[in-house]
């Protein structure tokens, strides 16, 4: 396959050959990938071996001890998925939506964001944040997670954490933080969902695009897209949609906290928002309800909240 989309070529995928399917290599991408491969096979009736995984480390997994914000954010997620599909190398990559970038190269499409899983986080290492001890050490990656927890505990000592759910499981299983957050959904794709507590969304909701797994592929690859278009979800891709309508108006990047979540109720969308200071002690948040289908809606809903934020608020989103 070429990037120009050589309909030729591209017929070949999955049908004399198998398609192949980029995936970073962590033991969570790599279910999320099987889920993918499991629906394309479903929807085009296609024998197992027609789909094949390509895993890839990403430069995120490389780094380990700093925060992703500070060397290079939710590109380092993505980049070496990009370079292998302009390449040809494979027709399509799968990722956690709340890890790709607001704005993506005209030459790639997100044609795909399949059912959305559990969108909270769970709290492992205490039943509730209440109950965590005073000064606790509490290991996130998340501006956002960070700012949620200090805006109701002020006390507890947030501290960075890196690497895939098993490492950070390990790290708290010896000790070297009392607790630390997890998305349910990747819980739940690892069969894991006995770990941790629910944190109810009124206390913290969930980053944009939380729990939702999308594909992407060349634009210019007709056959492609429409081989993905079968394995998605209308309603998850319009909520998800709006979601990050929202949040490319806040112009965020990996250090603004901000949280998101719309839920598609027949015709009306509903979008809850929040934006944070990092210590928590700003939060302004709102809720929008309008028609499927208005993305100006999400938008004034981020220009409203920004007029309402203090200068120091809306300079944590460049304005």
């Amino acid at each position: 396959m070429t990037a120009n989309g050589d309909d030729k070529r591209e017929l070949l995928a999955g049908i004399d050959r198998p398609l192949r399917l980029g995936t970073r290599q962590s033991p969570l991408a790599l279910a999320q990938a099987e889920l993918a491969a499991t629906a394309i096979l479903s929807t085009q009736g296609w024998r197992p071996d027609q789909v094949e995984l390509v895993p890839m480390v990403a430069s995120g997994d490389k780094i380990q001890d700093r925060a992703l914000a500070e060397v290079g954010g939710k590109a380092l997620w993505t980049k070496e998925l990009d370079r292998a599909l302009l390449d040809g190398d494979i027709d399509c990559a799968v990722h956690s939506m709340k890890d790709v970038e607001t704005l993506r190269p005209d030459m790639f499409i997100i044609a795909a964001i399949m059912e959305r899983a559990d969108t909270h986080d769970r709290l492992i290492g205490a039943d509730t944040i209440g109950l965590l001890p005073q000064k606790a050490i509490v290991g996130t990656a998340s501006p956002r997670r960070k700012a949620q927890l200090l805006r109701r505990r002020p006390d507890l000592d947030i501290r960075l954490i890196r690497g895939n759910v098993q490492t950070r499981l390990k790290k708290i299983e010896q000790g070297e933080f009392a607790a630390t957050l997890l998305a349910a959904a990747g819980l739940d794709r690892l069969d894991m969902g006995d770990v941790g507590s629910e944190i109810p969304d009124d206390i913290m909701l969930p980053a944009p695009a939380q729990g939702a797994i999308g594909v992407e592929t060349l634009a210019a690859s007709n056959h492609m897209r429409k081989v993905l278009q079968e394995i998605s979800s209308t309603a998850t891709s319009r909520a998800v949609t709006v979601e990050r309508l929202f949040l490319k108006e806040l112009t965020a990047d990996c250090h603004s906290p901000v949280a998101a979540l719309a839920v598609a109720n027949q015709q009306k969308i509903t979008l809850r928002a929040e934006i944070l200071l990092p210590d928590g002690s700003e939060c302004v948040s709102d809720t929008s309800e309008f028609a499927m289908g208005d993305v100006a809606a999400p938008v004034q809903l981020a220009k409203k909240m920004l007029g309402q934020a203090s200068p120091e608020l809306r300079a944590v989103f460049g304005r």
